[in-house]
């Protein structure tokens, strides 16, 4: 949308400067803790807090006001906040005419989202959808949040986009105080993207199908690239299936336990001709490996960046060696090339990202010793000199814009893929809590006084409905498969809704649930929208 994949704002910005905080899809109370402190100064301050969530989470609690609406209807309460935005008025007129593309054809499309037709497919009272458009629209300062909530549906891309149309009609983009921050899903997600970790960008933001671009990493590195973009790893499980994907590569990831649909996962991944796993704990996929390579502990046991959602690329120093046969994941793939007969140059981190920085123009300016005195720095910051970059897109309030002009995507509601039937009643969606971490890798070998293992939460009513006691064990059924899990009376779910994590996998293997519905964009699994039905053990 803006040409850069990150956050346009700082923490320091939610923390001392927005009027309005908007966190949609976004439970940040126990998934991006941190980030929610700077949340709850702001709260302090007297700023505004709204969540849309269809869950009343640990952050809606704090929220001036919470819309629960409906799993799957993001894009449809987009499109109403965005009309009722332009019928009352308050659309920033000047800003869509400066810095926008597209206006005309996006106004048309919201067009039939009447507070009303609002109303009947989010299951929000208009008064509710009507009061997060006037607060959005009047706010001086506002910032959108959102995280998994929104990327983890079929149509991941659009519903972002559905969020961006709403910050360009307002003009929340591109000035201090003001912007739009997806919350990434683990630590470092930003730099790996960054670090060209995408299937069609080159460190440093540049596309693979850019010739000029390619050509410089090519002369850099010695060695032709790919033209094309290469696979997602949705697109990867889909080419196993069909006999094209032979051997697989696993570094840090355990995706045997983590993507949608886990017993077509297992099937695949253990069909594979060859599989190599490097990581510092033997996961479930680990074990399904040939070959396994024990790395480091990344954060204590190697050197290194990291970079956060607010674009802030950090140092990371070492701290112990690692341990017995273990080494750096730098080391094992610069031997794994010399292996192979390639010499990848010397593994020492800060070499690597002074050849990084060297043709990033988002990271020319970073080097060790100015990420060590101020204590990191925003990008872009592309030379010594530059200070770095706490929000983006400054440029659009420029006269004339500076580049580019932004562009208004419509975005057309698509409910989810798993329909609710009178087999599949009960809406499932999932996440995490504050205790643990992901598949449970790093987190369940430790004691939590506040972890309790997996449950199947629901509303009581439900409970009460099914004759279900409240800590019964149940099986719970998809279109996918059946597990058996305790259940958990919930008064914050509303009937209908379910919720489950993944933390637990080999206890409650939740995503043998889950649906693989792929967002052809992204590649993101619809792990937020599952049709389910809970059997009684005895019945």
């Amino acid at each position: 949308m803006f040409g850069a994949g990150g956050g346009t704002s700082s923490y320091q910005e939610v923390r001392e400067v927005a009027d309005l905080i908007v966190l949609w899809g976004s439970n940040a109370r126990e998934a991006h803790p941190i980030f929610f402190h700077h949340v709850l100064k702001a709260i302090h301050r007297g700023a505004t807090l709204i969540v849309v969530d269809p869950r009343r989470t640990a952050s809606a609690q704090w929220a001036d006001l919470w819309l629960g609406l409906d799993v799957g209807a993001d894009i449809a309460l987009a499109n109403t906040v965005a009309r009722e935005i332009v019928v009352s008025g308050l659309a920033n007129e000047e800003f869509i005419a400066r810095a926008t593309d597209g206006y005309e054809a996006f106004r048309a499309s919201i067009e039939p989202w009447t507070l009303a037709e609002g109303e009947r497919v989010t299951g929000l009272p208009a008064d509710a959808i009507r009061e997060l458009a006037h607060a959005y629209g009047h706010a001086e300062h506002a910032e959108l949040c959102w995280t998994l909530g929104i990327t983890e549906h079929h149509n991941a891309v659009d519903n972002v986009f559905a969020l961006i149309n709403l910050a360009l009609l307002t003009g929340h983009v591109g000035r201090w105080g003001s912007g739009v921050c997806p919350l990434r899903g683990q630590n470092n997600v930003q730099g790996g993207g960054d670090m060209g970790a995408l299937p069609n960008k080159l460190p440093g933001g540049h596309d693979v199908e850019n010739p000029k671009s390619r050509e410089q990493w090519e002369r850099l590195w010695g060695a032709p690239i790919p033209h094309k973009r290469g696979w997602h790893l949705s697109r990867m499980f889909e080419e196993m299936e069909h006999g094209k994907f032979h051997a697989l590569y696993v570094v840090g990831e355990n995706p045997a336990q983590s993507e949608a649909d886990q017993t077509r996962t297992m099937n695949l991944l253990g069909g594979l001709e060859h599989l190599v796993v490097q990581d510092m704990f033997l996961t479930r996929t680990g074990e399904l490996a040939h070959v396994v390579l024990p790395s480091a502990a990344s954060w204590c046991e190697d050197e290194g960046t990291v970079t956060s959602s607010e674009r802030r690329v950090q140092r990371v120093r070492k701290a112990l060696e690692p341990p017995g046969q273990a080494r750096t994941d730098l080391a094992i793939l610069a031997e794994m090339g010399q292996r192979f007969g390639v010499d990848l140059g010397s593994p020492v981190a800060e070499r690597l990202w002074d050849e990084l920085r060297s043709l990033s123009p988002w990271h020319g300016g970073m080097s060790y010793r100015r990420l060590e005195a101020e204590n990191g720095l925003q990008w872009p910051c592309p030379d010594e000199s530059h200070p770095g970059s706490p929000f983006l897109h400054g440029r659009l309030w420029a006269d004339p814009v500076g580049g580019p002009l932004a562009i208004f995507v419509p975005t057309e509601h698509e409910p989810p893929v798993d329909q609710l039937t009178e087999d599949f009643p009960i809406r499932l969606t999932t996440g995490r809590r504050l205790d643990s971490f992901n598949t449970g890798v790093q987190t369940v070998g430790y004691s939590s006084p506040l972890r309790r293992g997996e449950t199947l939460d629901i509303a009581p009513e439900d409970g009460a409905r099914l004759g279900v006691g409240d800590g019964e064990v149940v099986r719970a059924v998809s279109r996918r498969g059946a597990i058996e899990v305790p259940t958990r009376y919930d008064a914050t779910l509303r009937p209908g809704l379910a919720f489950m994590t993944l933390h637990f996998q080999d206890d409650v293997a939740t995503n043998i649930l889950t649906i693989d519905a792929i967002d052809p964009k992204s590649g993101t699994a619809e792990f937020k929208a599952s049709a389910i039905r809970i059997e009684r053990l005895g019945a």
